[in-house]
């Protein structure tokens, strides 16, 4: 079942790119105590993701904090590796955590995974977005595969 406002996101184990290489972060320890604007695509480096989702995201970062959000979370079924490149690419900085979710196993904990393997890419992630306070979830959009709209970093804004 696709998570949905009201639930708690699950306690998942992922990774980020540190100074020294892959570091281990909990999915508690990105949401305890704080209001994170989440959003997933299906890959680091793939057409609109790049032109549009995570730009977005970067552009919009200072409006997003005014509006109350701590943290801007980029999550992808890419590793560490693959995600710190990403984010160097498209200054991330510290506008938004590039979190790898190598194993899809966040996708899968919260329904939001997408079978790509027909077209060679394997388990990926659904196109999503969701702001949740404290570990609980008070909104999520996903775009259908192949669009973007409802998940962009102007919509949420909006919403806020």
């Amino acid at each position: 079942m696709t998570i949905q406002a009201g639930d708690t996101i699950p306690s998942i184990d992922l990774a980020t790119m540190g100074a020294e290489g892959p570091e281990g972060i909990s999915s508690d320890d990105i949401f305890k105590g704080k209001t994170v604007a989440m959003f997933g695509v299906p890959g680091a480096f793939t057409p609109t993701c790049s032109a549009r989702h995570l730009p977005g995201f970067v552009d919009n970062a200072e409006a997003l904090k005014a509006k109350g959000v701590d943290t801007i979370v980029c999550i992808a079924v890419n590793d560490p590796f693959v995600m710190g490149a990403w984010g160097k690419e498209h200054s991330a900085g510290d506008k938004v955590m590039m979190v790898a979710d190598g194993s899809a196993v966040f996708a899968k904990a919260t329904g939001l995974e997408l079978d790509l393997t027909e077209r060679g890419f394997g388990m990926r992630c659904q196109r999503f977005a969701l702001v949740a306070e404290d570990g609980v979830v008070k909104s999520v959009a996903i775009d259908p595969a192949g669009e973007f709209g409802a998940t962009s970093a102007e919509t949420m804004l909006g919403q806020l």
